[in-house]
């Protein structure tokens, strides 16, 4: 029987035999790799830590966002913390209000910063102002626009800094609203995380989000800040974590009062353009992480196209069929699962779609971003 297919339809049998190649790959990165998220259970003990925090925010004319979200950080349940906002050139009201609750608050520190040096470009120059002037060791990253789901996010992030952990990952949620938009912002937030956080989980960690994330002060200076990518607009957050990461040296932290929230973008052009600028920094990673990111978009692509090709010549429509309900089995639930973990909901049944979206658009973006660079930060 495979001696006839083989004699009948070569190309046809080597195209099954990749499409169930590229299948196993598939199915192995989610189990083992994005299971890690799935099935994922912390610590049950509930760690107090006293250690110093220094909270570093950066902004630029968010006054609005400063105003309803900078209260719940300095309000944190945490006995010994400061916040560390660098006013980064604001135009708007921004300077009176951290001034109006620097008065209130003692343990907000404000530091204004009128313009950049001219070798730094995006987030990076305020960002290593920040972390500078901060007090204390142990530094947590969010954004202005963002907020901890609850007032233990500090206590449980600090927490994971234990003898030889330099670098604690966290996930950035954005809030839900009924739009088409809003769901696929969601899902592609969702699978991200899956990746950096399973990769971390299996000790390859390669990423982390300026959202919600922490490291130690002294691990910044070590690896002389941002100096290897300064020139590079984007990547304060997942550039410093590709260099300075390791399978020992950096943990994660998922449970749901430790996520913060922001809004996500409301119009698809936004989108696109902060989408660019996430995909700018890819291309600097360390080889052994592009390679394995590599592997799975390579399967995925193959996966697609041979799985449609096949089935429209109905080649062997049965056993492409099974490997189609294999792998949409194993996304499903291990999604499902990842979904659960990262208090998300209402996308399940389109993440097959929305994968697809993403696999045509992504190259065109990547594409865009050699045409043209985006330049701004915000």
């Amino acid at each position: 029987m495979l001696q006839e297919y083989l004699d009948q339809n070569p190309l046809l049998f080597i195209a099954l035999a990749l499409l169930a190649l590229a299948t196993l790959i598939q199915v192995v990165y989610y189990w083992a790799i994005y299971g890690k998220v799935a099935f994922f259970k912390p610590k049950n003990e509930f760690v107090r830590s006293d250690q110093g925090v220094s909270v570093i925010v950066c902004a630029r004319d968010e006054y609005y966002n400063l105003k309803e979200n900078l209260p719940l950080l300095l309000n944190q349940d945490y006995s010994k913390f400061e916040v560390v906002v660098v006013n980064h050139g604001s135009e708007d009201d921004t300077h009176y209000l951290l001034r109006d609750l620097a008065a209130k608050h003692a343990n907000l520190k404000i530091v204004n910063l009128a313009q950049d040096l001219n070798f730094f470009t995006g987030k990076k120059f305020p960002l290593s102002i920040g972390i500078k002037s901060a007090s204390y060791e142990v530094l947590v990253f969010t954004d202005a626009d963002c907020v901890p789901r609850s007032d233990q996010w500090l206590r449980r992030m600090a927490a994971n800094f234990t003898e030889g952990t330099d670098i604690v990952l966290g996930y950035g949620a954005y809030r839900k609203s009924n739009s088409f938009l809003n769901l696929l912002i969601r899902f592609d937030t969702t699978r991200i995380a899956m990746n950096y956080l399973g990769f971390a989980r299996v000790g390859m960690p390669y990423m982390g989000v300026g959202r919600n994330m922490a490291y130690r002060k002294s691990l910044f200076f070590n690896q002389k800040g941002f100096i290897s990518h300064y020139r590079i607009q984007s990547g304060d957050d997942d550039l410093f974590v590709n260099k300075a990461s390791s399978g020992k040296n950096t943990r994660i932290e998922i449970q749901p009062e430790t996520h913060t929230l922001s809004s996500p973008k409301t119009t698809l052009n936004q989108w696109i353009r902060q989408k660019r600028r996430h995909l700018m920094t890819g291309g600097y990673y360390k080889a052994s992480h592009k390679f394995v990111l590599g592997l799975f978009a390579v399967t995925q692509l193959l996966y697609w196209a041979l799985a449609i090709f096949l089935l429209v010549l109905w080649y062997q429509p049965y056993f492409v069929l099974g490997l189609i309900a294999v792998r949409l089995f194993s996304q499903l639930f291990i999604t499902k699962k990842a979904m659960q973990k990262l208090s998300e909901k209402g996308f399940l049944l389109l993440v097959p779609f929305f994968e697809l979206f993403l696999l045509l658009v992504s190259p065109l973006l990547a594409l865009a971003n050699v045409v043209n660079k985006p330049v701004k930060w915000r």
